[in-house]
């Protein structure tokens, strides 16, 4: 039997999640994209299959600001995901790591958001 790689091992835990994570109107998802170079967030409405407002450290108002592959750049982008969900009307949200341990880059993100005013 061949091994999983760490991509897929990651995915299988995502979709574990998922089966309990779902956004709603009232709630949406904060959904962690993290690569070795980059993190993103999204928040999304899964009732209506769009997304809200979404961040990266790979956009053009970041990369030139921030590096994306450390902790302090995802408070960055963890403060300004908050700010244009808030700017959209939306104060609560369920986070969703993506499969990703809560740790690192993804805490500092989660952190971020929540000190910048997103309930979760």
């Amino acid at each position: 039997m061949p091994q999983m790689t760490k991509d897929e091992r990651r995915q299988k835990r995502h979709k574990r999640a998922r089966k309990k994570i779902s956004g709603t109107a009232e709630r949406p998802r904060l959904a962690v994209f993290r690569s070795n170079k980059h993190i993103l967030a999204q928040v999304i409405n899964d009732e209506q299959s769009n997304t809200i407002c979404a961040v990266g450290s790979a956009s053009k108002d970041f990369k030139a600001k921030i590096k994306g592959h450390d902790v302090a750049g995802a408070e960055v982008i963890g403060k300004a995901i908050a700010e244009k969900a808030k700017a959209n009307g939306v104060e609560k949200v369920v986070f969703d790591c993506g499969g990703n341990l809560y740790h690192g880059r993804v805490k500092a993100l989660a952190e971020a958001a929540r000190k910048a005013g997103l309930d979760f």
